[in-house]
């Protein structure tokens, strides 16, 4: 019965990623354009998200600022999820809602992109941290699930929104890690072209 169960999750995941890839392989193209474009014009990524979704914050960070599968020059990426003297000294004196947003504004520019993860796209921490890149004048690249909540109705022309068509935060987020390594490897391949041959 527990293998069974088990089972259900591989293939659960597995058909969603089948039944998604035609949904969200435009807008992860558009999203691949749109960081390439602020990182080849000197400009930065901020990433924010709650739970695991920071966990997908940090991963993203990491790639980019080191490596994905190539070797590449370094991408400046800054997580806002690991400063925990910052998150809780904003979250102790002003609230938890705004433990992003201060950060976009200390740290962003116009021109810088926010990627911002919400499972539900109703988080208030994600929702203050766009409406601050918004008033930077910075784009930005939503990741969410469902009908993108709150984040959606936020997002103006030229941002991007990569929604996964389900209404389970497990099956969300395995998508979004999905999204995550398209990303990378279009940013490598749009930065540095097709890989050369290997003898």
């Amino acid at each position: 019965m527990l293998e069974q169960r088990i089972q259900k999750h591989f293939f659960d995941s597995a058909d969603l990623k089948y039944q998604a890839a035609d949904q969200l392989a435009g807008p992860i193209a558009r999203a691949v354009e749109l960081l390439a474009a602020a990182v080849s014009n000197g400009h930065k990524i901020l990433i924010c998200g709650n739970g695991g979704s920071a966990a997908d914050s940090q991963h993203l960070a990491a790639e980019l600022v080191g490596r994905f599968e190539r070797e590449r020059p370094e991408l400046a990426a800054i997580a806002l999820t690991t400063d925990t003297s910052t998150l809780t000294a904003v979250a102790n004196d002003y609230g938890f809602d705004h433990v992003f947003s201060k950060q976009v504004r200390a740290l962003g520019l116009p021109g810088d992109v926010l990627v911002a993860f919400s499972t539900s796209g109703n988080s208030a921490s994600i929702v203050e941290a766009v409406r601050s890149a918004q008033g930077r004048d910075m784009a930005v690249l939503a990741l969410t699930g469902r009908t993108g909540g709150r984040l959606a109705q936020l997002l103006r022309e030229g941002d991007v929104h990569i929604a996964v068509p389900n209404d389970r935060t497990a099956r969300i987020q395995e998508v979004h890690l999905l999204a995550l390594h398209c990303l990378c490897d279009g940013l490598d391949w749009a930065l540095m072209g097709d890989p050369q041959p290997t003898e």
